[in-house]
């Protein structure tokens, strides 16, 4: 598929994409290569994962990355308590211990983690393994070689192989620098906040209701908060959790009801000092340079 088209089609499902980006997404598909996505929270790396799997007519699976998240965590565990019901059906049968021993360490009473469910599908999901940059390098270690094999060594059952290969991305936020080892594994696309033109039109392609003149002033306004001095920069989401509130309260231009727009900016701002920060006098500042 050309780059073009994967664009094309991004577009239609409403992820405007960068060419460096729709390649990236397209060589990764083809190539059946990890993706790293990196750069600032709320720039829509998530959003690639979700879209992508829309658009290919697949499950998303999705692994959060914390900090002490380990191997046993992402890939599985036994039902316990099934395991010892069954047992205590088993109690009056004339199995052997060996025998009960194989039926309730069986598939049927394994749960499949996120990587384990990742790679047991018929059809190739995508996997999200998000926040990469939250988890330690031991499990940043275990995770190249699943990637590398696509199988893991289940104790009681034996190496399970990938019934196929997920389309895999990975986010970063940058907090911890990650390995060299990861890096030279995945392919690369650096996702930075987009400007006025592209914002506008991501807005217009999720609330196709906006008009386009407020859509613009919204946009604006967005750009220029982003350059105040503030805790949490709101991302994408937040321009359309505003945008569609505004809509919702019938304001038609932003410079009509400062009261309103004053109010709604909870929508943007999420601590505490960046609400302080952003008086009135602030945002009729920055209502000025949108007009």
């Amino acid at each position: 598929m050309d780059y073009k088209d994967l664009q094309g089609k991004l577009a239609k499902q409403g992820y405007i994409a960068e060419d460096s980006l729709a390649m990236a997404l397209t060589l990764a598909t083809e190539m059946r290569r990890p993706l790293l996505l990196e750069g600032e929270a709320g720039v829509g790396k998530t959003e690639v994962a979700k879209t992508l799997a829309d658009l290919l007519g697949t499950r998303l699976i999705r692994l959060q990355c914390y900090e002490g998240l380990d191997a046993a965590t992402t890939l599985y565990e036994w039902n316990y308590q099934r395991q010892l019901l069954a047992i205590k059906a088993h109690e009056h049968d004339s199995l052997s211990a060996d025998d009960v021993e194989k039926q309730i360490f069986s598939d049927r009473y394994l749960l499949r983690r996120p990587l384990l469910e990742a790679i047991s599908q018929d059809q190739p999901p995508v996997l999200l393994i998000d926040e990469i940059d939250r988890a330690d390098e031991e499990f940043e270690a275990f995770l190249l070689e699943l990637l590398s094999d696509y199988q893991v060594s289940v104790p009681e059952l034996g190496t399970i192989t990938a019934t196929s290969v997920p389309y895999v991305i990975l986010t970063s936020n940058g907090t911890r620098e990650l390995s060299d080892a990861l890096r030279r594994r995945c392919l690369y696309s650096y996702v930075d906040f987009p400007d006025e033109d592209k914002e506008t039109a991501i807005v217009r392609a999720r609330l196709p209701q906006v008009d386009a003149a407020l859509a613009s002033q919204i946009v604006r306004f967005v750009q220029a908060l982003r350059k105040e001095e503030l805790e949490k920069v709101p991302g994408i989401a937040e321009t359309l959790d505003w945008a569609a509130a505004l809509i919702g309260m019938k304001v038609a231009a932003l410079s009509a009801d400062p009261g309103r727009v004053q109010a709604s900016l909870i929508c943007l701002l999420k601590t505490e000092q960046d609400l302080k920060a952003v008086t009135p006098e602030v945002s009729g500042r920055l209502l000025g340079k949108v007009a």
